[in-house]
């Protein structure tokens, strides 16, 4: 069975208090719990994450590289919060593994301030989401399973 790597970046440890209105009310738990849901129904064994802190986002990236490496990872849905608008070193971690990646949204990061339209990460996965609140977790497993 492979795995599927879902990692959040900073202050979504937050989910269900920090602007709700922006970002719903379910929490981090919340979402964890539809991961694992999404991940059995499409057959994938769930690795779920969260850290405030970079060099740990880029530390898990390399971890998932070496598992796409013996061929035990289906992909990796990165939230990187903030840090998608922010950091080379998370672009080339990703571009460095070679992993299957899918840059996940919660809020439509296009129609909110301008410093959130560009993504480090874009040009490095494989695909990008965003504006479906939490289920677009389960749409981006969903995604992966279409892919293997």
């Amino acid at each position: 069975m492979k795995t599927v790597f879902v990692l959040n970046g900073p202050n979504l440890n937050l989910l269900g208090t920090r602007e709700p209105q922006v970002y719903g009310s379910q929490t981090l738990d919340d979402v964890q719990v539809l991961c694992e849901r999404a991940c059995a129904a499409n057959g994938f064994a769930l690795e779920f994450r969260q850290t405030n802190h970079e060099g740990t986002l880029v530390d898990w990236l390399h971890e998932a590289g070496h598992l796409h490496a013996a061929g035990t990872l289906a992909g990796v849905i990165l939230n990187a919060g903030a840090y998608t608008h922010t950091s080379v070193a998370l672009h080339d971690a990703i571009k460095g593994t070679g992993i299957t990646l899918i840059e996940l949204h919660i809020s439509n990061v296009h129609a909110r301030e301008a410093f959130r339209h560009h993504s480090y990460i874009s040009p490095v996965a494989k695909s990008v989401m965003a504006g479906f609140g939490v289920n677009g977790y389960a749409l981006a497993i969903a995604g992966l399973a279409g892919m293997q």
